[in-house]
């Protein structure tokens, strides 16, 4: 699967894609990381991509010549889905993930500053993302969570891929409480379900505690 990034800050990049799940999708030729610097296509000397908005108003506006440029230079002739992250976006969630893992390639578009020209996001975006109902400085940290998202489902990239299809959100619901060694610590105890041994009884203590932890602290969950 091939991911462009196209950034103002590229070299935030560098250590995400050094570390755990994304180096492992890597170098195992799961994914591509195209890191695209925006300011490569502002066309002056002083590299310069932001104005002032019409109308007024605080704050700078990313202009529509450098995205739109590195786009096509990235894209050429190829339809390639271009997914902006903003807060004004649909709310990130694993179906929006698994839709977009059957991609063979995306391009993940991080905005800056107060906003990017309205006409790349009418003619040029086909998807606009957030990941929750705060403000960021960029969508370089969203971009960041979308490619981790992505490359951890590569096929070959985790050693138990079921582990990640029983994960929280995964069927709908948030994940149950999970326990390891020792059996007792410090008088805090594993539930004696789970060291019983039978396979039944456990995973119907994990359906129900996955119900009911939705049923606590996501209840909008279970309503779809």
């Amino acid at each position: 699967m091939i991911i462009n990034v196209l950034s103002l800050f590229p070299s935030c990049f560098t250590s995400f894609l050094s570390e755990s799940i994304p180096k492992i999708a890597i170098e195992r030729e799961k994914i591509k990381i195209n890191l695209i610097d925006i300011r490569d296509f502002s066309g002056n000397k002083q590299r310069q991509v932001d104005d002032y908005p019409y109308g007024g108003g605080s704050g700078m506006v990313i202009k529509p010549d450098p995205l739109i440029s590195s786009l096509e230079y990235l894209h050429q002739d190829r339809k390639v889905p271009v997914i902006y992250f903003t807060p004004q976006g649909r709310l990130l969630n694993q179906k929006i993930v698994r839709d977009y893992l059957k991609e063979e390639e995306i391009t993940l578009l991080c905005g800056h500053y107060k906003e990017i020209d309205q006409r790349v996001r009418d003619f040029y975006v086909h998807d606009e993302i957030s990941i929750g109902d705060f403000v960021l400085s960029g969508g370089e940290l969203p971009a960041m969570i979308m490619i981790d998202a992505l490359a951890r489902l590569q096929e070959g990239v985790l050693s138990e891929i079921d582990s990640a299809l029983t994960d929280s959100h995964e069927n709908g619901l948030l994940g149950c409480p999970h326990y390891t060694r020792p059996v007792d610590y410090k008088g805090m105890k594993v539930p004696e379900v789970l060291t019983s041994g039978n396979h039944k009884k456990i995973d119907q203590w994990r359906k129900e505690k996955s119900l009911e932890l939705t049923q606590n602290r996501r209840s909008d969950l279970l309503k779809k």
